[in-house]
């Protein structure tokens, strides 16, 4: 009597796991269709609504496990057992283990996701997000990979990024590069023409910087004891934006030294008996 009610139980269910077996061979063909069709979007033969290469892969996850989630409830009634209350119990466990063990996982693939779609960074741009700059390895479904220039590659969860102030420097109106500023404070007994002069003397014997735009000065304050001069340069090579301003600075440093201008930066209190000059 006990071999046959196995018996009969297992007949009966075969055509529920035939069912369910069909509608995961139908959701594994569909989701391999789909994977060719981004496949070609990712390698730039045709767009799909708008899709480009950045957004293929992510947008391919993002289907397939759609695809995959709609197959698991549809299969779900044809499975033997599903209508006991074992089966309900260790669902509704599963469930509230994902939905309290999860969270932060699935706030950062919300952030990678949301990272990915409003294009606020890609891949190979060169961004600053908190304290770390560098440029952008990838943009993953966590984090977010950046090698700074010292090489070092740092991993950023994407909540953190969405959190946070993102500066993009590769991201400029007037194409590659970026703007970049340094400062000087001269007294009210140097002329502010050779001062402009000095400075944009000094710009233009730096290598990396650009000549379209030119750069140029700005007096941004007038304080009681000097005024403040801001140069504003373009460099175009924005991984090598320190070293152009320490060569920069540089430069400055001649140039004012050689025609006998004092730097009060970074305070002044009197003038000194002999002018701060390199011999």
């Amino acid at each position: 009597d006990l071999l046959s009610g196995w018996g009969h139980a297992i007949a009966g269910a075969l055509p529920g796991l035939f069912a369910a077996l069909l509608i995961f061979l139908l959701a594994r063909l569909l989701t391999h269709t789909v994977t060719l069709t981004f496949r070609g979007v990712a390698e730039g033969r045709f767009q799909l609504f708008g899709i480009d290469e950045a957004l293929a892969e992510p947008t391919r996850k993002i289907v397939n496990v759609v695809i995959w989630l709609f197959a698991l409830v549809m299969a779900y009634p044809y499975l033997p057992g599903s209508d006991t209350d074992a089966f309900k119990g260790l669902s509704v466990l599963v469930g509230l283990m994902i939905s309290l063990g999860a969270s932060s996982i699935v706030g950062q693939a919300a952030g990678g996701m949301t990272i990915l779609y409003s294009r606020t960074m890609s891949v190979s741009d060169y961004v600053r997000s908190g304290e770390v700059e560098g440029v952008v390895q990838q943009i993953g479904l966590f984090t977010t990979r950046l090698r700074t220039i010292a090489g070092v590659e740092v991993s950023i969860p994407n909540n953190v990024v969405l959190g946070g102030q993102l500066h993009n420097y590769s991201r400029h109106p007037e194409g590659p590069g970026m703007w970049m500023e340094t400062g000087v404070t001269i007294g009210y007994d140097t002329p502010w023409r050779q001062v402009h002069r000095l400075l944009l003397e000094a710009a233009s014997r730096t290598a990396g910087i650009a000549t379209e735009p030119p750069p140029f000065v700005l007096q941004t304050a007038l304080s009681d004891l000097y005024v403040d001069y801001r140069l504003r340069v373009r460099v175009a090579d924005t991984l090598r934006r320190f070293l152009v301003l320490s060569e920069l600075h540089a430069q400055i440093q001649d140039a004012f030294n050689a025609e006998g201008v004092q730097i009060m930066s970074p305070n002044y209190e009197a003038d000194p008996q002999q002018p701060k000059l390199v011999p």
